[in-house]
């Protein structure tokens, strides 16, 4: 009996199409942990600047996946890690800003 193999990985999840996806998942990857460490670290006030630089980047990193997306799971993982980027952003920037309260 045929089967179709399917790859078994992590970014494997977000190729619903069936076709490879480097160039797109790599932003789905980047933005995510950018995303992450955006929202961990802005539980603590003295990290504002690490906060802010990488929700920054991860905003930018993930409107830019968002406008190159292929698919729906690519798109879903990327409003969550762009939504983490943006409120790890906003709090840096209301504990001190990107440049440290200057």
């Amino acid at each position: 009996m045929a089967q179709t193999f399917r790859p078994h990985g992590v970014l494997a999840i977000l190729n619903t199409d069936g076709k490879a996806h480097p160039k797109e998942n790599s932003f789905v990857a980047v933005t995510a942990v950018l995303g992450a460490i955006a929202i961990i670290t802005s539980i603590f006030s003295s990290l504002h600047l690490l906060t802010s630089w990488t929700g920054l980047a991860g905003i930018f990193t993930g409107a830019y996946g968002q406008f190159i997306s292929a698919t729906t799971a690519e798109r879903f993982v990327l409003v969550l890690s762009l939504g983490a980027s943006a409120i790890g952003f906003f709090l840096g920037v209301a504990h001190g800003g990107l440049w440290g309260g200057i």
